[in-house]
């Protein structure tokens, strides 16, 4: 995906702090567009790119969300983190 948003996206997401995370509709509103959380989801979930730390955005109700490498393995990187 290489559209002006999925690049905003991965610019927003590549800025989050170790340790820290945001939401999916934060990245959106972040990128220029609050409706568009599922987007930023779908986004996220086609990137293979490690300099992009795709597990540090979860859903804005605290649960922890999807991730293309498994929801065990981003609870993993997270608590990792956050040592």
């Amino acid at each position: 995906m290489n559209t002006e948003f999925a690049q905003k996206v991965f610019r927003i997401v590549k800025q989050i702090p170790k340790g820290e995370t945001l939401s999916y509709k934060q990245v959106a509103i972040l990128a220029g567009n609050e409706e568009a959380a599922r987007a930023v989801g779908n986004i996220l979930n086609s990137n293979y790119d490690l300099l992009i730390p795709c597990h540090r955005v979860i859903r804005s109700d605290g649960k922890i969300g999807g991730y293309n490498g498994g929801a065990r393995k981003k609870k993993l990187l997270l608590a990792e983190e956050c040592k």
